[in-house]
């Protein structure tokens, strides 16, 4: 009897153990930090990715000698921290400059990320799609949001911080399309995606509130698009 007691004591203590450990929450980290943390995850992140034929992105592995890196395809980071990459010899001809304002068709598989430090590894990590198309309808989602919000959303709002641009738009995301031009292809053509654009979390929603848009926090999330602008409709004022 004394030894089920025993065994019964020691499974308690190890299911309270356990139950411990998954009640465990890493602090968050200072915004110096996670800055830092999403600059080097980025950067390994074209380090370990390339562009297949479709332009899909693809983990790149050392061994592999017909791929090329993310990061030899020229990255241009800007200012503000996006880093774009344009696919070589997947740009339009004849392509529709793309404005501000503009009604986009924008077709893209993009992933919302947590860079964070491992072992004293720092990397991207919490991975949660943010849109496919690609896997869903094959057809680009049209005015999306996150890259411009109409005023009569905005006017509708009953709440202040809803009533605020930066509370729908990834400002890095419309950054870093803008130096990309639109195709102008029927939302039927397949695609063939142009490029990456990597936006840190200090250019996206960074610890601010923002609309619900996947169900999950965008506090501190880095975004990844993969993407193609199959239309960019011009309006030359805030519509």
């Amino acid at each position: 009897m004394k030894k089920v007691f025993l065994y019964l004591a020691m499974a308690s203590i190890a299911l309270t153990s356990c139950r411990k450990d998954e009640d465990v929450v890493e602090p968050e980290v200072s915004i110096d930090t996670q800055n830092s943390y999403d600059d080097q995850a980025a950067a390994k992140y074209l380090e370990t990715h390339y562009f297949d034929a479709k332009g899909n992105v693809k983990d790149f592995v050392e061994t592999d000698t017909v791929n090329v890196k993310l990061s030899d395809l020229n990255p241009v980071t800007l200012p503000s921290g996006v880093i774009y990459v344009m696919r070589p010899d997947a740009q339009p001809v004849d392509g529709t400059p793309i404005r501000p304002y503009d009604v986009l068709s924008l077709m893209s598989n993009s992933v919302t990320y947590i860079a964070n430090s491992v072992d004293n590894k720092v990397s991207f990590g919490s991975a949660f799609t943010f849109r496919n198309t690609l896997a869903g309808s094959g057809i680009p989602e049209l005015d999306p949001a996150y890259f411009y919000v109409k005023e009569s959303v905005l006017n509708a709002a009953t709440q202040d911080v809803a009533k605020q641009r930066s509370y729908y738009e990834i400002e890095g995301l419309r950054e870093a399309l803008e130096k990309f031009q639109a195709y102008n292809i029927p939302d039927e053509s397949d695609y063939n995606l142009q490029g990456l654009i990597i936006v840190p979390s200090r250019a996206a929603f960074a610890r601010d509130p923002h609309f619900n848009y996947s169900g999950i926090s965008f506090r501190n999330r880095s975004f990844i698009f993969n993407f193609q602008v199959y239309k960019s409709v011009y309006s030359a004022t805030p519509r």
